[in-house]
Parts: structure tokens; C-alpha cells; sequence
């Protein structure tokens, strides 16, 4: 093993877990997530000779990031049937686990406001940093979290999405 593959292993020995977790938010199914990520961390190798003199780790959060919106958007085409009446929705169970009633909150959001929540909230990026992982302005991660929180505090019924973020994050 020469010193690229060691510290390709070395880097996802230490960092596999937060980034299979960031691939899980950013996907919303398990078993997806870590397709994405072994796509991710595939990606990352081919390319470590560049990456690992800068900070790899952001690089394998946007490779995420983009394979899971682009995972998203083939989903939505290839699922596109049309009906003449919207399906019935599940009612929620009052006891219902708060990461559970989190995480399919999340996966009503858009991929793109999606990830934003994410990578703000979840994984505490600032505003610069999640519109670098994302190659945007920080003008469109600012209007896409605003969103994305409407969109989850009308879930919540008006309650602190951040309370609730961190409350299911700890």
C-alpha cells in the first residue's frame, strides 16, 4: 500500500461516519445513502492526488450533496405517473419518534433545500461554507433555507424547526 492509499484510508477510517450520516440527510433512505456515498468516496480515490493537499472533506460533502439531488431528480422522472386524484397520506402517529417525524419532513423538501437545511443545520456549516459544498451564491443558500424552514415549520404546526433539528440531532 503506498502513502496516497493509506491516507485515502486513513481519511474514511476518520471521517466515514459523518459523511455517511451527511449522505443519509441528504438522501433520506439508508441503504441509498451509502450507494451514494461508496459513489462519493469512489470519486474522491480517482481523484486524491488533487484533493488531499486541500481539505478533502468538503469535496466528498459536494460530491454528495450533487449525487443525491441528481439521484432525486431521475427519481422524479422516472416516477412521474399522472393521476386524477391525489393519493391519500398517511396520518402521523402522535407517538411518533421526533428523528422519524424529522427526517420525513426532510424528504418532502426539495433536494436542493434539502441539502441547505442540512448542510446549516444539521451539520452547522455557515452560510459561505454550505455555498461552497453547494457551488451557489450565499444570496440563493440564504432564500433556499428560508424555504426549506416555511416549508418545515408549517409541518411543525409553527414550532422552532432549529429546536427541533437539534433536539433530533442530539
Amino acid at each position: 500500500m503506498n502513502g496516497a492509499e493509506h491516507d485515502f484510508g486513513a481519511f474514511v477510517a476518520a471521517r466515514g461516519t459523518s459523511l455517511l450520516r451527511v449522505a443519509y440527510l441528504a438522501c433520506g433512505d439508508a441503504s441509498e445513502a451509502e450507494d451514494v456515498l461508496q459513489t462519493a468516496l469512489e470519486r474522491t480515490y480517482r481523484n486524491w492526488d488533487r484533493v488531499r493537499h486541500d481539505s478533502p472533506e468538503p469535496y466528498v460533502r459536494r460530491t454528495i450533496i450533487n449525487l443525491s439531488i441528481s439521484r432525486a431528480r431521475r427519481r422524479a422522472i422516472l416516477s412521474f405517473i399522472p393521476v386524477h386524484t391525489p393519493p391519500e397520506r398517511a396520518a402521523r402517529t402522535t407517538d411518533a419518534d421526533l428523528r422519524h417525524v424529522l427526517m420525513e419532513a426532510l424528504r418532502e423538501l426539495p433536494p436542493r433545500q434539502r441539502a441547505v437545511v442540512v448542510l446549516r443545520y444539521w451539520e452547522d456549516l455557515s452560510e459561505q461554507q454550505t455555498a461552497e459544498v453547494l457551488g451557489c451564491s450565499t444570496g440563493t443558500v440564504k432564500s433556499q433555507a428560508s424555504k426549506a424552514m416555511a416549508k418545515l415549520r408549517a409541518a411543525f404546526g409553527g414550532a422552532d424547526v432549529e429546536g427541533v433539528i437539534s433536539n433530533a440531532h442530539a
